[in-house]
């Protein structure tokens, strides 16, 4: 809540009161919202208490406001910044406060029926009301809570209050034990609740014996303990018992573990005391005894509060230790939790049970998950004290004094008895035992087993009530992949792996300790070396591996000598011995041989016998001349091979084998055989490699000349001689080539005659080469075919000059056609001026066409086909390819129009709404034409929105644009794209007009103007009126005009009783005018109908037509409204329904006022009643009809309203009053009213339902009466109520009236 100062400058701010050094200042103002906090947390629970117990609230409502007054008060002294107000603020506060606290606990009253529009009906009259009656929150509350809070009307009479119950009462007993129930003591508690059943009982004291256990004769009847407790002492045991329950059921600090399992700490102790109160009936109650120590109990004595013995049920209760069984001490190898498969398979247990003999003792085997229960029963000691006792199903009956010897239950005395179990761990796994349950002679039964442990870890953990046995599988070993029969391979200078795989072995067994010899091997290079000693290690292997792998490197045998895992001695499987061979390195035998043919020695061959594992990889140098040695190796895949060395050309060679590769070594160095040579390598031709390569034959062209060139290459030793054959269409011809020194040679070939002019084709071939050793040897290698074209190919446009020139639409293909001589394919280059950039294109057809799209002129500079370049005819090489322009548009000249510069737009003349326009467009372009433009208008965002795309078609050149006008506001034009009969819209979508260049123009299109009513509510007046607001509050009789202001409005009056017609013109500078002629004035009544006539604004558009359903509304004009009572009286009753007679044209409004204070009611129809609901004086005031109109006042209407009587028993409270034969109750009626006093009493048989109404025994009536209290003596049982009760004027419950009056809320 803010400061209310105003000033500009606030004033500094004050200390607080607490100085900050005692409490700073966000402390103080957290304790103090915090108190604040709290008293308002009291008040809503003091409502909610109110509302329940519905007391006299006043002195609750003064309490707080007294509270709120000081907490405000204080805080404006206390000064804490940020809560420190102005005075105003502060008695603000306070208000509202006390208006909150005067809503909630009823001291300010609210009208009910004004607030919630609360009106009453009579059924013989058209329209009932009722007065507005003391109203508080909690009538509002009651519909909404469901039935929680009940309201002051509905939750019981407030006229007729009480009622006095006398009972009889009924013969009290005790009983002890009530369903025989077995208890016993538990170490973890110490205590049991024993339950006592009462019934009609108002406990005082009881007292009980406890029996020892064992034999019962007269030298123990000294034993018997005797304990005495009064209701003190039993509030205190159950006090207690509940204390010492929660702390031995609540967890400790720490999470506890398995070991500190309790088998007591399932127990449920007071479930007996739970069922037994559950059972109990409503004249029964139930009472504990606490017993820490075994025994039998019996009840001696139970007394009430008058000292009167209540009859006791012969029973007793047997308290006995809670049996206990757990394991005793381990001996011999029942110590031994973890054991190897087949050490001792048969061990004992031994268990120790205690408790009341005979007991029985259930137990649980779990091996490897599979569960097993077994019970053994009848486990007892000695029998020197020992008998059957009593069945604790023996009948009971009722006897008036109980004493120690009436009933005598023998139970033996607990024994401690040890048990042998002998069990079986023969087969591998894991085996737990578990005591599960344990029930004593007495029935007690005790369950104390556990699941079984989740882990491996766990399996061998034992406590009191488990033991757990693990029987490990005893390891198996032995050597994967290696035995003496396929030993492992072991390369000279490395190691080699070897894998040890485990064949079973238990992960709780785990590391292995595997025990590994080592034996070289005896064969003479290795049994001399030093490096290889035999030896003995152990290997860790540890037991979530499948294997363990170690490397070697010394050949020999390795053996498992043994195998030990963490408890157990393993096996060794075979293979055992693991052989490990040393592979030798490769090696070759090798043989040189020469080769020799006619031209001496041609190169060389060598046989090998290769040594190692294949495949083998031989290396070799070749050395030439003076050049550098090349390595080169060859690949071979047995263990004999031979290899030929022919080089190609001549020279000094060197051939040395460097190294060998196996399958096991790489490049073992070779201390091989080398050779010296000099090879000298036949003689050979060949056609060059340019003319093509393989089997066929090679293939070229001539285009001039009479020879033709031929490359050959040679190889051997030269000089060479070539002989050559020329094979024509006719014959064939040699050449003999002498002296060719170079191993490359170009032969120039005489084409044959015949073919030198017309052309046509022939063959060359290669016969033999001679080298300089006069070697001669032929050649058969493919020939080469010559192919002699006498005529070159040409390239020309089809068509004349006048013809090479085309016109297409833009960016549309042209086709130019081409006309080509030759051999296919062809290869045109050409170039487009005016650019000079070169482009080629091939073609394969004779007629083929250059397709192009751009315009110019198109020139051909060069032509190729497949063998010889061509011509290009000189007349023919150009072709000139044109675009047809595309449409356009443009204002006609003849159009009214402004060109604004800044956005290139035409600005039109303005238009009325609904005004046909147009403006001519000027076309260019082949008709027909497509215009596509957009339409768009301002918006109300202040930018301008789409309102269509359309499209129209014209055939002339000049066309006429249809304007939208149908619409007002600012109108937009825009020429889009434009289509024709070459550049149709449908194929060129994506040919829009740039945006720089499109038409605009736009214009201004006036609203016409137009004037209604907002609604059609009849306004209503009074005689002599002036026609002017009545309400400024209402909406009604506002004219809403369209178009530009300001307007002229021409109005009509039309007095439909005197049929004359009044003209007003009215100046509205404005779009809304509220109807107000003060110049009008109503002279007579009834209906007048005020009409708009015609509406013009400031842009001379002629109006638009008027809606007739808001062109006009109607005025009515009324006079003064009457009231007149149906009869007269001045008291009355609350609950009465006045009747009155209304005047006037509905609805009315009544005025009236109650003690003071004033109410208005509304009437729709005559006859009106009035329902009286607050004791007082009932005063009509004013009347008024027509809306509230033409108001009245009423100056002789009143009534005395008289309060109902009512009458109290017992003070207004239920008493409950219990008597015993031979007493009488007292009931006292109070009565509230005007004596003399008449009232009715009643008295009905007891309800056996809660709340419910019994029957009616006797009514009397009371007449008479002056005083206000009345009272009568009874010794009857029953129930005493006021039915009825009447006063000096009036009666309750009233009499019903003829006219009944139903009140609707």
């Amino acid at each position: 809540m803010a400061s209310t100062t105003s000033s500009s400058q606030k004033p500094p701010p004050s200390n607080p009161l607490i100085p900050e050094k005692y409490l700073d200042v966000p402390s103080q103002r957290l304790y103090y919202l915090s108190i604040g906090l709290l008293c308002q947390s009291i008040k809503i629970l003091d409502f909610v208490w109110s509302l329940a117990s519905g007391e006299d609230r006043m002195i609750t409502c003064r309490k707080w406001l007294l509270v709120d007054f000081a907490y405000c008060v204080l805080l404006s002294q206390l000064r804490i910044p940020r809560l420190d107000y102005s005075k105003a603020s502060v008695l603000l506060q306070i208000s509202l406060l006390w208006f909150l606290d005067g809503i909630m606990f009823g001291g300010i009253s609210v009208n009910a029926p004004a607030m919630l529009g609360g009106v009453a009906f009579t059924s013989g009259f058209s329209d009932a009301s009722s007065t507005s009656e003391a109203f508080s929150i909690r009538d509002i509350l009651a519909p909404l809570s469901f039935g929680i809070i009940s309201s002051t009307s509905s939750s019981r009479d407030a006229h007729l209050l009480g009622q006095h119950t006398v009972r009889m009462s009924p013969i009290s007993t005790a009983h002890l034990n009530p369903q025989n129930l077995n208890f016993c003591l538990s170490p973890s508690i110490g205590f049991v609740l024993i339950p006592i059943v009462l019934n009609n009982t108002n406990l005082a004291g009881l007292k009980y014996s406890i029996t020892p256990l064992g034999y019962f004769d007269n030298a123990s009847r000294s034993k018997v303990e005797i304990h005495d407790l009064n209701a003190k002492d039993l509030k205190v045991i159950e006090q207690n018992y509940y204390e010492k329950l929660q702390l031995a059921t609540q967890p400790g600090p720490a999470a506890r573990a398995a070991d500190d399992y309790d088998e007591y700490d399932d127990d449920d102790d007071d479930t007996g005391s739970d069922s037994t109160r559950a059972k109990l009936q409503q004249t029964q109650s139930l009472a504990h005894i606490l017993l820490s120590q075994p025994g039998i109990v019996r009840l001696e004595r139970v007394y009430d509060q008058s000292n009167s013995d209540a009859r006791m049920v012969i029973s007793e209760a047997v308290v006995v230790p809670c049996p206990q069984v757990e394991f005793a001490k381990d001996e011999g190898s029942a110590q031994e939790p973890i054991r190897c498969s087949g050490q001792e398979p048969n061990t004992q247990l031994k268990i120790s049970v205690h408790g009341v003999p005979p007991l029985s003792l259930r137990w649980l085997r779990t091996v490897n998950g599979n569960r097993e229960q077994f019970l053994v029963e009848g486990i007892e000691g000695d029998h020197k004290d020992y008998h059957d006792h009593k069945d604790d199903n023996q009948p009971t009956e009722v006897v008036d004094h109980p004493t120690a010897s009436s009933v005598m239950s023998r139970v033996p005395r607990p024994q401690h008895v040890t048990v042998p179990l002998s069990i079986s761990l023969e087969n591998p796994g894991t085996y737990l035992y578990a005591l599960e349950e344990v029930t004593d002679g007495v029935g007690n039964i005790i369950r104390v087993g556990i699941e079984a442990p989740s882990s491996i870890t766990d399996s061998t953990s034992k406590t009191k009530t488990t033991r757990s046995f693990i029987v490990l599988q005893k390891p198996a070993v032995s050597f994967a992949q290696c035995s003496t029969d396929t030993p492992a391979s072991l390369l000279i200078g490395s190691d080699t792996q070897i894998n040890i795989r485990s064949v079973q072995v238990d992960a709780f067994d785990a590391p292995l300790d595997i025990n590994l010899a080592y034996q070289p091997p005896t064969d003479g290079d290795v049994k001399n070396n030093k490096r290889y000693k035999a030896w003995k290690k152990t290997l860790k292997f540890q037991g979530d591996e499948r294997s363990l792998a170690f490397r070697v490197n010394a050949p020999g045998d390795f053996k498992i000598v043994a195998v030990k895992g963490k408890y157990c001695t393993g096996t060794v499987l075979a293979p055992d011995t693991c052989r490990v061979v040393q592979k030798p390195l490769p090696s070759a035998e090798i043989e040189w041989k020469r080769i020799h043919e006619c031209s001496g020695d041609t190169g060389v061959s060598a046989s090998l016998v290769l040594h190692g594992t294949p495949p083998f990889q031989i290396y070799y140098h070749m050395h030439r001349d003076h050049q550098l040695a090349r390595e080169i190796s060859k690949t071979f895949t047995s263990s004999r091979a031979e290899l030929t060395l022919q080089p190609e050309r001549s020279g000094h060679y060197v051939f040395t084998f460097a190294a060998i590769s196996d399958a096991n070594y790489k490049k073992v160095e070779l201390q091989g055989p080398s050779i010296d040579q000099m090879i000298h390598p036949v003689a050979s031709a060949d056609f060059s490699d340019s003319y093509g390569s393989g089997r066929g034959k090679r293939l070229i062209s001539t285009c001039s000349g009479d020879t033709v060139d031929i490359d050959v290459d040679l190889r051997g030793t030269g000089p060479w001689n070539l002989e050559m054959q020329v094979i024509g269409p006719q014959q064939a011809e040699y050449m003999q080539i002498q002296g060719i020194e170079t191993p490359k040679k170009t032969i120039k070939v005489p084409i044959p005659k015949e073919l030198q002019k017309n052309g046509g084709s022939f063959e060359i071939d290669l016969v033999s080469v001679e080298d300089a050793s006069k070697c001669k040897r032929p050649v058969s290698v493919p020939g080469v075919e010559v192919k002699v074209k006498r005529i070159v190919p040409t390239v020309q446009f089809y068509g004349k000059a006048e013809e090479r020139h085309v016109i297409v639409t833009e960016n549309e293909r042209a086709n130019l056609p081409l006309r080509l001589t030759g051999d296919g394919p062809w290869r045109v280059t050409y170039k487009r001026q005016p650019s000079e950039a070169v482009m080629t294109n091939t073609f394969y057809d004779r007629n083929a066409n250059l397709q192009v799209t751009d315009k110019g002129l198109y020139e051909i500079l060069s032509v190729a086909d497949a063998q010889c370049p061509g011509t290009v005819v000189a007349d023919a090489s150009t072709y000139t390819v044109e675009w047809i322009p595309r449409p356009s548009a443009k204002l006609s000249s003849s159009t009214e129009a402004t060109y604004e510069t800044h956005n290139g737009s035409y600005i039109l003349r303005p238009i009325c709404e609904g005004v046909n326009d147009h403006v001519d467009l000027e076309l260019t372009g082949r008709p027909p034409f497509e215009i596509m433009y957009n339409i768009a208008q301002d918006s109300d965002s202040g930018g301008t929105k789409i309102m269509g795309q359309p499209i129209f078609n014209s055939i002339q050149p000049r066309t006429r644009f249809q304007l939208q006008t149908s619409m007002p506001g600012r109108m937009y034009y825009e020429v889009k794209q434009i289509g024709d009969a070459a550049y149709p819209l449908s194929k060129t979508k994506d040919m829009t007009i740039p945006r720089s260049e499109r038409l605009l123009f736009e214009q201004q299109v006036s609203v016409r103007p137009s004037a209604r009513f907002r609604n059609r509510n009849r306004l209503g007046y009074c005689l002599h009126d002036a026609l002017v607001p009545l309400d400024h509050a209402s909406g009604d009789g506002f004219v809403l005009l369209e178009g530009t202001p300001p307007f002229t409005l021409v109005l009509s009056i039309k007095n439909i009783a005197a049929s004359h017609v009044e003209t007003q013109t009215i100046q509205v500078p404005s779009n809304t005018w509220r109807l107000d002629i003060p110049s009008y004035t109503f002279s007579s009544i009834g209906p007048h109908l005020l009409s708009i006539e015609n509406v013009r604004d400031s842009s001379s558009c002629e109006q638009a037509a008027l809606d007739p359903m808001f062109r006009s509304i109607w005025l009515d004009v009324a006079e003064t409204a009457a009231i007149i009572p149906f009869e007269r009286r001045e008291d009355i009753c609350v609950g009465d329904a006045t009747q009155f007679q209304l005047e006037g044209i509905p609805p009315w409004t009544i005025g009236y006022k109650i003690n003071g204070k004033a109410y208005t009611q509304e009437a729709r129809t005559s006859p009106f009643s009035i329902l009286q609901q607050q004791p007082g004086l009932f005063t009509v005031t004013s009347i008024a009809h027509q809306q509230k109109m033409c108001k009245a006042a009423v100056t002789d209407l009143r009534f005395n309203v008289h309060a109902l009587p009512s009458a109290q028993v017992g003070h207004g409270k239920k008493i409950f009053q219990d008597i015993h034969e031979g007493d009488q109750a007292e009931i006292v009626f109070t009565l509230v009213g005007e004596p003399p006093f008449t009232f009715t009493y009643q008295r009905s048989e007891l309800s056996p339902k809660k709340g419910g109404v019994g029957k009616v025994l006797e009514t009397h009536t009371v007449s008479r009466i002056q005083s206000n209290e009345y009272s009568i003596f009874s010794a009857l049982e029953g129930t005493w109520t006021v039915t009825s009760i009447s006063d000096k004027y009036c009666r309750y419950p009233p009499a019903q009236p003829d006219l009944a009056v139903e009140k609707h809320k």
